[in-house]
Parts: C-alpha cells; structure tokens; sequence
C-alpha cells in the first residue's frame, strides 16, 4: 500500500486531496473499491466516475468536476501503467538452471540467470546476465541472447539468431525459422531455396505471442530497437523494420520490406515485398501496401493509397446505388422519348 502523495511522486502527480489517504490497489472505475484509485483519460468519462467506489483517480492535468481526491498528471495512460506495475510486480523466477533442462557444448550462461523445466540451448549459445528463460524454451546453437530478456514458454529461436538486452518474447513465438523461398521447377513441383541468414532482434524489442520473424535467405532480418510487435505476425525474409515501431495484431509483411522508423501498422494490414515505407507513417488496419510510401503519410485501403483520398472513394461507393437507381430513371425517360418521336 501506498500513500496517495507516495503514488504521486511515482509518477510525477500533484495531489489533490488528502495527501495520507490509504491506496491498496488500482482496479477499472467499475470494479474499484474503497481503497483503490481508478483513472480516466479524458472529460468524457467524468460520469463514469460519479457512479465508482474508487478512493481517489489519477486524471489529466485540466480535468474539473470530481469531488474526490485526486493525482493530475500529464499522461494519465502512463500513469496508470506505473501505478498498475506497482501494486502487480512481475512474479521473480527462482534463479539458477532446472536440472531437467539440456545445454549443448560451449554454452556461456550468465549471472543470475533462470532456466525453466524443459529448456534446450544449442552449442555455442550465448546467454547473458538477468535472461529468463521459461519452461520448454528452444535456443539454437551460436544463437545469442542479451541482458535483462525474458522468454516465454515455447519460444523457439533457431540457430544464429541475435536477440538484444532487454528483450520479451511471448509464448509459442518462432524466430529464425527459414523463409517462404521457392523455385517452381514444372506445375505442382517447387524447389526450396535455402535460407543461410539470420536475426537481429536489437534491444527492448517485445515480441508478441505466436509470432513468426523468418531469417534471411542471405543477410539479416531485423528488428531495430524499442519496436513492439502484438500477436499473430509474420515477417517475412530479409524484413527490416525500425526503430520504435508499433506493428498490431496479424500484420503480415512480405519479404525485403523495409519500415521506417516509428511507423505504426494496425492490424490486419500488409505489405508485398521489396518495398519501402517511409519514417512516421501510419497505415490503417487491413490496408494492402503494393508500393512504397513516403514518410510521414496516412494511407488506408486496398490497394492502400493516401487517407484522404480513400475517404473520398469510400464516399463515393456509398453513393453508387443512388446513382444507379438514377441511371435507370433516365434509361427508362430516354426509352420513352426514343419510343415517342415521330417516324
């Protein structure tokens, strides 16, 4: 538990309110009780909170209204994502190897490591200082991983993959499996090219659960630092994606695409290959990209083209069947003026 003034020194609030109030926990405004704090992160929500329980909210800075005690902070979300860390630290793994789990030979471990029940690490891995590795992982050989990482159960990383410090991989992700490479000898026959790269995972990188990230045929994939990758994506071969990206849900990007920093792909969307798209862009969700795109654009749509301009298109297909049914009007005024005139 925590005081309320203590809870705004966390994350840089100024308290409204009584400043000794008693915080046990941090709950939604609909399941809060009396001795937790709830937050909003906008006025739209200010009747929510008349109907809460929670002792005290953290809002934004320019919020009035509520007669509760309060902690106003500049990024509310923020907030809450270090109060709510707070009161649920991340369960510690009990250190040292499990004796049930397999190391090959020439493998480096590091300080204050945990490796779960059922791991198998490859010759010549390296595993640096602080990694976590759960139950069941899978660490090919000459395959490095850095400070600080945790892996999660099932997590398959193949041979010569490079994963930073302070890196999380959630459960059942493959990295480093071999690329979709294929040359079609005759109809229905097709010869699997090898694929002899690797992956470069740089530091604090997440990586979402059943994530799929291929190995170059030649070269690198890679992942630059602080990109956050949800669930259900697949990055092809040679993929290059920058530095803090956010890339959501069922993302699929085609081999040699390269992203740009601080790009934003919202679920579903997807790229062909051997294309370029630009720093700071963002594309909607279930956009197909089939060119490049320069930096700092919106693009949405199928094929994906400027936001605006899919706007106006969508615009227009909605009006098709008012414009149909006039068509047929005048077709049939026109058949009647064709029918009257005299022959």
């Amino acid at each position: 538990m925590l005081t309320l003034v203590e809870l705004a020194q966390l994350v840089q609030g100024e308290v409204e309110g009584n400043p000794e109030l008693i915080i046990k926990g941090i709950s939604s405004l609909e399941e809060a009780s009396m001795e937790d704090i709830s937050f909003i992160d906008n006025e739209k929500r200010l009747e929510e909170t008349k109907k809460s329980k929670a002792a005290a909210f953290i809002v934004p800075s320019g919020v009035e209204g509520l007669n509760r005690p309060l902690i106003r902070v500049a990024n509310p979300r923020l907030a809450w994502a270090k109060v709510l860390e707070f009161f649920n630290p991340r369960p510690q793994q009990k250190l040292g190897i499990h004796p049930t789990a397999i190391l090959g030979e020439g493998v480096a471990i590091g300080k204050e490591v945990s490796i779960g029940a059922g791991v198998v690490i490859g010759d010549k891995a390296v595993i640096g200082d602080g990694v976590v590795l759960y139950p069941q992982v899978y660490i090919g050989a000459n395959s490095s991983i850095g400070d600080h990482s945790l892996l999660h159960p099932r997590v398959v990383v193949e041979d010569g993959v490079q994963i930073g410090d302070k890196v999380i991989v959630q459960a059942g992700a493959v990295i480093g499996s071999d690329g979709f490479g294929f040359v079609t000898t005759a109809p229905g026959h097709h010869y699997k090219i090898p694929h002899i790269g690797g992956v470069i995972i740089e530091d604090e990188v997440e990586i979402g659960a059943n994530v799929c990230i291929d190995r170059g045929t030649m070269g690198k994939t890679v992942v630059k630092k602080g990109t956050k990758i949800d669930n259900l994506v697949h990055l092809g071969h040679n993929v290059q994606v920058g530095e803090g990206c956010l890339i959501v849900a069922q993302v699929g990007i085609s081999g040699s695409t390269e992203i740009g920093n601080r790009v934003i792909l919202a679920g579903q969307a997807g790229a062909v290959g051997h294309i370029t798209i630009g720093d700071d862009t963002v594309i909607a969700a279930k956009s197909g990209i089939t060119n490049n795109i320069p930096a700092k654009s919106f693009y949405s749509g199928f094929p994906a083209r400027p936001h605006s301009q899919q706007l106006k298109n969508d615009a227009a297909v909605h009006r098709l069947p008012e414009a149909l049914k006039t068509i047929k009007k005048l077709e049939k005024r026109l058949q009647r003026l064709e029918e009257a005139k005299p022959e």
